[in-house]
């Protein structure tokens, strides 16, 4: 083949597709494989709202399958401005919602309408596609590498020393693949941090934006709630471009229903981009949505029931983690905080097995999946460091009637694993 374009030669094939491929060939023979890779659901296990699935076949039996406005339903617009005013308190107008076909389109479009090649993103790893994202439009990666110390979460006095100069922050809260968030006090430290970097800007030089990705704000377990930039600063909201939408909230991925909020200038721009990539969202699913944010008491119910379901599992995988730390394995386990993530730590590096050291963090990834049939995405999948021993361990697709069993299968595997040898 002849050479290709420059992004086209230099794009990074995916880890989590390579694991995927693996498993699907371990599936095919029989295998019985625990997969918690997936940021997605089961539906089977975790189905859409019903009323939102009666709207969607609804709208389609009522022949709405023409083309959606650019921007989105108005009516839609509208309701999702509402339905963040409920759950936020925070306050937009039509002209600064942006709807698409999911969060994708809506993220590859920001980045797009605010980097040019050169410009400095700042991201924290691990942290999901940002960057790709910055590769995809010739940024400069600015990276930080999080702690676990931290949650995994960036803080303000990381963020501090790289934004004289920077052109977008990108913030996950609550974090894909942590299932971790920032608390109330860092991010204000973090606003305050982007206000007086706009303030010593010059009206003619280029601002420093925020894109905050909350795709997983409504499902936040304990006392503390989430928090976003304009709540807590009302002028964030000239810097703040939210990434949200339906497909975490209530289960719906495959629906392919997100959105943007943001400065109207820049939802304008971004709605001219994605009119020539044509990442609309179906109309029917539009007027589905639409009429169910509405439904305060159908939405309440919904989470209600959802958020206790997820919580039990990543509550039972945890504890299940921290009892095998207690017996001296080499294992951990962040304490669930948001989202469908459980953060797990496996430190096999070193190790022993029938005479073989596993000798890299992808020789333990295929050890666990391989003897445990245990399959979850390592951080390094994420851009963290190649041998990160941390992962993450998705439940969309968990069965509560399995996680004794996966746990069990965990703990022999852990069993076989021996010292090296001093020589």
């Amino acid at each position: 083949m002849s050479k290709l374009s420059h992004l086209a030669e230099t794009l990074i094939g995916s880890e989590i597709v390579r694991l995927g491929n693996e498993i699907s060939a371990r599936i095919s023979r029989g295998e019985k494989i625990y997969n918690y890779t997936i940021g997605d659901f089961d539906p089977q296990i975790f189905s859409i709202p019903q009323e939102l699935e009666d709207g969607i076949v609804s709208a389609y039996r009522n022949k709405y399958t023409n083309y959606p406005p650019g921007d989105g339903l108005l009516e839609l617009r509208t309701a999702i401005a509402s339905f963040i005013a409920d759950q936020e308190g925070i306050t937009y107008q039509p002209n600064e919602v942006l709807v698409a076909g999911g969060g994708r389109p809506l993220i590859y479009s920001l980045f797009r309408v605010i980097v040019d090649a050169g410009d400095k993103v700042i991201y924290a790893v691990p942290s999901w596609n940002n960057n790709h994202y910055t590769h995809m439009t010739g940024g400069e990666h600015c990276v930080i590498e999080a702690t676990p110390e931290n949650d995994f979460m960036p803080t303000a006095a990381d963020i501090a020393p790289h934004i004289a100069g920077a052109t977008l922050l990108c913030l996950c809260t609550p974090q894909n693949p942590t299932g971790t968030k920032l608390a109330k006090e860092e991010l204000q430290k973090i606003c305050k941090l982007v206000i007086d970097e706009n303030t010593r800007r010059g009206a003619a030089e280029k601002k420093l934006y925020v894109m905050f990705d909350q795709m997983y704000f409504t499902l936040v377990y304990g006392e503390e709630g989430h928090f976003n930039p304009v709540s807590l600063y009302p002028e964030m909201k000239e810097y703040t471009v939210f990434i949200d939408g339906i497909s975490k909230a209530f289960a719906a991925t495959g629906v392919r229903l997100g959105w943007s909020l943001g400065p109207a200038p820049i939802i304008a721009k971004m709605k001219a981009l994605l009119s020539h990539i044509g990442a609309w969202s179906p109309m029917a699913e539009q007027k589905a949505t639409a009429n169910y944010l509405q439904d305060k008491v159908a939405i309440s119910a919904y989470l209600t029931h959802f958020k206790k379901e997820l919580e039990e599992r990543l509550w039972r995988i945890h504890d299940g983690f921290i009892a095998l730390k207690e017996k001296g394995y080499e294992v951990d386990a962040v304490a669930p905080q948001a989202a469908i993530y459980l953060t797990v730590k496996i430190d096999l590096k070193g190790k022993q097995v029938d005479g073989n050291t596993l000798e890299t963090q992808v020789q333990v990834t295929d050890y666990l999946l391989s003897e445990a049939g245990l399959a979850i995405v390592p951080f390094y999948a994420f851009g963290a460091d190649r041998q990160s021993p941390w992962y993450r361990l998705s439940i969309g697709t968990c069965k509560k009637e399995e996680i004794d069993e996966m746990l069990g299968k965990l703990e022999a595997a852990l069993q076989k694993c021996a010292a090296p040898v001093l020589s």
